[in-house]
């Protein structure tokens, strides 16, 4: 009988070996889509020529006017690495993946799944019409469909998915957000932790954007490690933007 056709961790073991094996040009590598000198591999979608500047080695959004950047290709799996942080109380921007490269008339940010970025004084600044703080949930990396795309959030706050634990640090401090995003599923670990994540996702390959959205956010070491191609059909990928 051949047993190791029926034994999960052998075959695991197999896989792993084989990897280990391979020629390091074979090994996914993490690469920067950021160069910290200028805006090679972004193209602005709806902002305004100075929304988007280099300083210091750091990626400066001034977040007017509200719109987006996407990036100059498509991605369907892949990890992806990004450290923000906001400048203003109650900052808001996010990152998209998944999206469209074009924005819907009448609308100013794409259809995409956000990975929400906002400043912890968002709540208290932000109230409910009943005067109350917005939820916490806010900040700490909530994830969401935007423009049509859905999910099925791992932690819902209605049709959104929110973070079981509160992890995103303040004003002026840097938050590193590692993203998985892999056949319509995104698990999103926000300062060392994975906290949040949705599944199902009615789309599958698209541009990633960054967000302008009314307050000044610093971006660096933005990375990704693409990984192989999953499962996206035509009817779950992004419409290709010609450059």
């Amino acid at each position: 009988m051949n047993t190791w056709k029926n034994s999960p961790l052998l075959a695991a073991a197999i896989l792993l070996t084989a990897v280990v094996a391979a020629p390091a040009a074979d090994v996914p590598q993490y690469r920067d889509l950021f160069n910290g000198k200028d805006l090679t591999g972004w193209i602005d979608v709806n902002t305004s020529p100075d929304t988007w500047s280099v300083r210091d080695g750091l990626l400066v959004c001034r977040g007017q006017p509200i719109g987006v950047m996407r990036s100059d290709r498509q991605y369907e799996n892949f990890l992806l690495h990004i450290e923000w942080r906001h400048l203003e109380p109650g900052g808001n921007s996010g990152v998209f993946v998944w999206s469209e490269g074009t924005v819907p008339d009448g609308r100013r940010l794409p259809k995409g799944c956000e990975v929400q970025m906002l400043e912890l004084e968002w709540p208290n600044l932000n109230r409910e019409k009943d005067g109350r703080p917005r939820p916490l949930a806010y900040v700490h990396g909530e994830l969401f469909g935007a423009n049509g795309l859905t999910t099925t959030p791992d932690n819902p706050r209605g049709n959104r998915s929110m973070s079981f634990e509160n992890r995103c640090k303040g004003r002026g401090e840097w938050n590193t957000y590692d993203v998985v995003c892999v056949d319509g599923v995104i698990k999103l670990s926000v300062n060392g932790k994975f906290v949040n994540g949705i599944s199902r996702s009615s789309v599958k390959k698209g541009y990633l954007c960054l967000e302008s959205e009314g307050a000044e956010i610093h971006f660096r070491n933005i990375r990704l490690l693409e990984l192989p191609p999953g499962r996206a059909t035509p009817a779950e990928t992004a419409a290709v933007v010609e450059k």
